[in-house]
């Protein structure tokens, strides 16, 4: 697979991301993965296996990217394939990322602080000096 993956900074700094060209992402498709830098190079590998939505090809056209943004930014690569890195996503991640977000709802709701039960008032007896003998 012919990398796609293309050096890109305006005027010397980096863009914001909605100014980056599909060239410049792992999965240009997606537009998931940016390579901006040797730091998102390595998060890229690291991350690899958790994009959900990329076919075996798309897969395989990210990996040339990262390889060839990872010799452009000097970024030592122990994988030689693709399938070194992972391929399956993990499994009931949408799923489970549903049930997260219905929790944090129920517990903080709108206001973004914890909804706690707050215990009821314990009476207490007032300690007296015993009276001694």
């Amino acid at each position: 697979m012919r990398a796609t993956w293309k050096p890109h900074e305006k005027h010397g700094r980096l863009t914001a991301q909605s100014d980056l060209p599909d060239s410049v992402y792992a999965f240009p498709k997606l537009r998931k993965e940016p390579l901006t830098d040797a730091r998102h190079v390595r998060n890229a590998v690291a991350r690899f296996d958790q994009v959900t939505d990329a076919t075996k090809p798309q897969r395989a056209l990210a990996f040339a990217n990262i390889k060839k943004a990872a010799k452009h930014y000097g970024v030592e690569l122990s994988e030689s394939s693709w399938n070194e890195l992972g391929v399956h996503p993990q499994a009931g991640r949408s799923r489970r990322a549903k049930a997260a977000a219905a929790t944090r709802k129920r517990r903080y709701g709108k206001s973004g602080t914890a909804k706690t039960r707050r215990a009821k008032p314990v009476k207490r007896r007032s300690r007296t000096a015993k009276s001694s003998r």
